[in-house]
């Protein structure tokens, strides 16, 4: 591993913890109670404050503001903290802010993810394994985000809402409410469009499984009868189908955001 490395212009508490390897560039600026760890860089000009942990192999570029305070005028200062996994990147003007009172006093980032330019983590998000943000996507607070779910630039979400595992958010859309896992949603005020056909296909689901899911998606969304018990039904005709359980459970689990629905025809 490459020996650590701290530019002279750049301001790093003696406090924080600096692990083995870790490239630091000029002109950042790391708090006291900040922990990077092994082998992540830090290009230059980047700001990491408050009770932050980052894990390992990370990049942060240019200008990136993590771990300040967050955009919420209801934190009063409390100690919440801020955790970040591993092998994350993270682009230039990128902010992610840590938790608060109201929600569990806690920012989780999983690994692997994909911060484009501009992108907006807000206090008390939970995000998944393999995420990417594109360029300027925003979460607001308390948003939660499955494992390799893609947002498309310049998209929001709207505070406490969820966003399914393998679900694709268009570009440009506004999303108000909780995605299914696998789903694909846009529109300024997004709708369900269908499934993210294409990211099954990528991350190598069987075609049989995918076509199972096409189906109970139609059932359950253009179906005859109450939503309820189109959920009942394919809940029965569909024990030990992992695509499937995986909709119908997200589906069950009660949220303070409604279900995002198809555009009735």
């Amino acid at each position: 591993m490459t020996a650590t490395f701290i530019h002279a212009q750049s301001v790093v508490s003696p406090k924080a913890k600096i692990g083995a390897g870790v490239q630091i560039g000029p002109f950042c600026v790391i708090g006291d109670d900040v922990s990077i760890g092994d082998g992540c860089v830090l290009h230059s000009h980047v700001v990491i404050d408050g009770l932050t942990t980052i894990g390992r192999e990370n990049k942060i570029f240019p200008f990136a503001s993590i771990g300040t305070r967050p955009q919420d005028l209801k934190y009063h200062g409390e100690a919440s903290t801020l955790t970040i996994g591993d092998r994350n990147m993270i682009r230039e003007h990128v902010t992610m802010n840590p938790g608060t009172e109201g929600g569990g006093m806690k920012t989780v980032v999983g690994n692997d993810c994909l911060f484009m330019v501009g992108a907006h983590v807000a206090h008390d998000c939970i995000i998944g394994n393999h995420v990417i943000l594109a360029n300027n996507a925003t979460l607001a607070g308390h948003v939660v985000v499955g494992d390799n779910a893609i947002l498309g630039g310049l998209s929001a979400v709207h505070q406490f809402v969820r966003i399914g595992a393998h679900a694709m958010i268009g570009g440009m859309s506004g999303v108000e409410y909780d995605v299914i896992p696998y789903g694909l949603v846009m529109g300024e005020r997004a709708r369900l469009a269908g499934l993210n056909l294409v990211g099954l296909e990528r991350r190598g689901f069987p075609r049989d499984d995918i076509n199972a899911l096409m189906k109970v998606f139609k059932d359950l969304f253009y179906g005859d009868g109450t939503f309820a018990s189109r959920l009942a039904k394919a809940e029965n005709d569909n024990a030990g189908k992992p695509l499937i359980e995986d909709v119908l459970a997200f589906t069950r689990t009660k949220n303070s955001r409604p279900l995002c629905q198809p555009q009735q025809k």
